[in-house]
């Protein structure tokens, strides 16, 4: 007897990653028994080369008292992190530093580039699915700071079909730092001079993130973390 298919189309531009497509839904199922069991509770693997990275770091709170963990995507390096790697430490740094109680998520996505910085919208939706179902509870709303054109497309046309419906519905665009203030007092989550600085071209030049005006500070060109962690380099290759 011939088994059901389906056929998903993805638009090669986008940069998706269409393994999670490609796996069997039995084998998702096994894979996903673990949501409950906080497994990665007591693993002692060091996290100290990523703190250093500052990428994913616990603030202040927000004006509805939620704890802050801001993300500096500039900071994250994409190549020499595994997707398995950036679950678990993000899984241990929520679970050891915010164990229970409403929290936001504050998303810099200033001059990122996809190549290195971005780890891919289906990687980011395999770590939340993985969270355990009260972490996923807690987390209240994600800030995205600076979305760019392309961003706002992918979520747009895919973000239902690649995000869970309560992840897809807690992102709140702020395409200014002045929106940001509305929802959390200034002193409570650090704002890096770059982003300060692709703020201020936006302020002049509100269409740069758009790619129709040009960046005179060339702040797009700004090193990437992944270019400056050859100490490292030899953990992330064992």
């Amino acid at each position: 007897m011939a088994e059901d298919f389906s056929v998903v189309v993805l638009a090669s531009d986008l940069g998706i990653d269409a393994r999670p497509f490609l796996t069997r839904t039995d084998e998702v199922d096994e894979q996903e028994n673990w949501h409950d069991c906080p497994q990665y509770l007591g693993d002692d693997e060091d996290f100290s080369d990523l703190d250093l990275l500052q990428f994913f770091t616990l603030q202040g709170l927000d004006k509805s008292g939620h704890r802050i963990f801001r993300i500096v995507g500039k900071y994250f390096p994409a190549r020499a992190v595994s997707a398995e790697r950036l679950k678990k430490y993000i899984f241990q740094k929520i679970s050891n530093q915010c164990p229970e109680g409403p929290f936001c998520l504050v998303y810099m996505h200033s001059t990122v580039q996809k190549d290195d910085n971005s780890p891919g919208i289906t990687i980011l939706r395999w770590i939340y699915e993985d969270l355990p179902s009260d972490i996923k509870d807690r987390l209240q709303v994600v800030y995205f700071i600076h979305p760019g054109l392309r961003s706002r497309l992918v979520i747009a046309t895919l973000g239902r079909l690649l995000l869970s419906g309560g992840l897809y519905w807690k992102i709140k665009y702020v395409s200014r730092l002045q929106y940001l203030w509305d929802e959390i007092k200034k002193g409570q989550v650090e704002i890096p001079e770059f982003v300060n600085n692709h703020d201020n071209v936006l302020e002049h030049r509100p269409l740069t993130d758009y790619g129709i005006e040009p960046d005179p500070f060339h702040l797009s060109e700004v090193q990437s973390s992944s270019l400056s962690l050859n100490r490292y380099e030899n953990r992330w290759v064992s």
